[in-house]
Protein backbone atom coordinates (compact mmCIF):
# COMPACT_ATOMS: atom_id res chain seq x y z
CA UNK A 1 0.00 0.00 0.00
CA UNK A 2 2.80 2.71 0.65
CA UNK A 3 4.55 1.56 -2.50
CA UNK A 4 1.50 2.75 -4.52
CA UNK A 5 1.00 5.95 -2.26
CA UNK A 6 4.79 6.88 -2.99
CA UNK A 7 3.93 6.37 -6.56
CA UNK A 8 0.82 8.55 -6.47
CA UNK A 9 2.60 11.64 -4.27
CA UNK A 10 6.10 11.54 -5.48
CA UNK A 11 7.26 13.87 -6.79
CA UNK A 12 5.21 16.07 -4.97
CA UNK A 13 3.15 19.14 -5.55
CA UNK A 14 3.71 22.10 -4.14
CA UNK A 15 0.46 22.47 -2.18
CA UNK A 16 0.50 18.90 -1.04
CA UNK A 17 4.24 19.32 0.53
CA UNK A 18 3.11 22.16 2.46
CA UNK A 19 0.06 20.97 3.67
CA UNK A 20 1.97 18.06 5.32
CA UNK A 21 4.21 20.59 6.11
CA UNK A 22 1.67 22.39 7.88
CA UNK A 23 0.19 19.38 9.27
CA UNK A 24 2.81 18.28 11.75
CA UNK A 25 0.95 20.71 14.00
CA UNK A 26 -2.67 20.46 14.75
CA UNK A 27 -4.80 22.66 12.87
CA UNK A 28 -8.01 23.80 10.95
CA UNK A 29 -8.19 24.52 6.85
CA UNK A 30 -8.21 28.36 7.71
CA UNK A 31 -4.82 27.71 10.01
CA UNK A 32 -3.15 25.43 7.05
CA UNK A 33 -4.11 28.50 4.58
CA UNK A 34 -2.34 31.34 6.86
CA UNK A 35 0.58 28.57 7.79
CA UNK A 36 1.73 28.14 4.00
CA UNK A 37 1.44 31.70 3.66
CA UNK A 38 4.20 32.31 6.13
CA UNK A 39 6.23 29.32 5.40
CA UNK A 40 6.33 30.68 1.58
CA UNK A 41 6.15 34.16 2.63
CA UNK A 42 2.90 34.65 0.72
CA UNK A 43 4.09 33.20 -2.76
CA UNK A 44 1.88 30.05 -2.40
CA UNK A 45 -1.81 31.04 -1.38
CA UNK A 46 -4.04 28.46 -1.23
CA UNK A 47 -7.32 28.62 -2.09
CA UNK A 48 -10.42 26.93 -0.72
CA UNK A 49 -11.27 24.81 -3.06
CA UNK A 50 -7.35 23.56 -3.56
CA UNK A 51 -6.92 22.89 -0.29
CA UNK A 52 -10.24 20.96 0.58
CA UNK A 53 -9.98 18.72 -2.51
CA UNK A 54 -6.05 17.68 -1.03
CA UNK A 55 -7.53 17.39 2.59
CA UNK A 56 -10.29 15.04 1.02
CA UNK A 57 -8.08 13.19 -0.81
CA UNK A 58 -5.33 13.15 1.33
CA UNK A 59 -7.33 11.86 4.57
CA UNK A 60 -9.25 9.20 2.16
CA UNK A 61 -4.98 7.96 1.43
CA UNK A 62 -4.57 8.16 4.94
CA UNK A 63 -1.47 10.73 4.50
CA UNK A 64 -3.51 12.93 7.21
CA UNK A 65 -6.37 12.22 10.14
CA UNK A 66 -9.11 14.35 11.40
CA UNK A 67 -8.38 14.31 15.50
CA UNK A 68 -10.77 16.93 16.57
CA UNK A 69 -14.20 18.49 15.13
CA UNK A 70 -15.25 21.30 17.07
CA UNK A 71 -18.11 24.19 15.95
CA UNK A 72 -18.21 22.81 11.86
CA UNK A 73 -14.49 23.09 11.76
CA UNK A 74 -12.44 19.69 11.45
CA UNK A 75 -8.60 19.51 12.79
CA UNK A 76 -6.51 17.41 10.94
CA UNK A 77 -2.75 16.00 11.52
CA UNK A 78 -0.41 14.27 9.75
CA UNK A 79 -0.69 10.81 10.10
CA UNK A 80 2.43 8.25 10.34
CA UNK A 81 2.35 7.11 6.37
CA UNK A 82 2.06 11.11 5.46
CA UNK A 83 5.22 11.49 7.24
CA UNK A 84 6.98 8.87 5.88
CA UNK A 85 5.64 10.44 2.90
CA UNK A 86 6.87 13.53 3.71
CA UNK A 87 10.43 12.04 4.36
CA UNK A 88 10.47 10.44 1.75
CA UNK A 89 9.44 14.22 -0.83
CA UNK A 90 12.46 16.18 1.78
CA UNK A 91 15.17 13.42 0.26
CA UNK A 92 14.05 13.42 -2.98
CA UNK A 93 14.29 17.31 -2.46
CA UNK A 94 17.32 17.47 -0.88
CA UNK A 95 18.94 15.33 -3.82
CA UNK A 96 17.56 17.98 -6.13
CA UNK A 97 19.99 20.74 -4.34
CA UNK A 98 23.18 18.43 -3.80
CA UNK A 99 23.06 17.64 -7.39
CA UNK A 100 22.20 21.80 -8.45
CA UNK A 101 25.21 22.55 -5.84
CA UNK A 102 27.69 20.41 -7.55
CA UNK A 103 26.64 21.93 -11.40
CA UNK A 104 26.56 25.64 -9.51
CA UNK A 105 29.87 26.76 -10.72
CA UNK A 106 29.27 25.53 -13.97
CA UNK A 107 26.31 27.57 -14.56
CA UNK A 108 27.87 30.59 -14.12
CA UNK A 109 30.62 30.00 -16.54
Amino acid sequence: MVEKLLRSYLPMSETAYYILLSLTEVRHGYGIMQDVGELTKGRIHLGAGTLYGSLSRMEKDGLIAVVLEEERKKFYQITETGKLILREEIARIGELYDNAKKMEGKLYE
